[in-house]
């Protein structure tokens, strides 16, 4: 099950009484979006950075075909675990 934008501003709404969590929530997700689009670093201490990487452009192979293709060169949006997250989601094995 995923974690939607509406079940965020509901649960600001509930556990903090934040009357305005749908649009707190719609322009947080803006702004990050608004500093990846111009290549900036996102960094959510204790949570993990968000960042831009240039994929070079490569061959590839159409599936349904088999032609090969030139695979663009574009910009992908990768996400880093902080160490506090990285610990709270890790399973230790006992």
């Amino acid at each position: 099950m995923a974690l939607t934008r509406a079940e965020i501003a509901e649960r600001l709404i509930i556990k903090v009484g934040l009357p305005t969590a749908q649009e707190f929530v719609d322009k947080f997700f803006e702004e990050i979006a608004r500093k990846l689009e111009r290549g900036e670093m996102v960094k959510l201490t204790g949570f993990g950075n968000f960042e831009l990487k240039l994929k070079s452009a490569r061959p590839g192979r159409n599936p349904k075909t088999g032609q090969e293709v030139t695979i663009s060169e574009r910009r992908v949006t990768t996400f880093r675990a902080g160490q506090k997250l990285r610990n709270r989601i890790d399973f230790k094995k006992e």
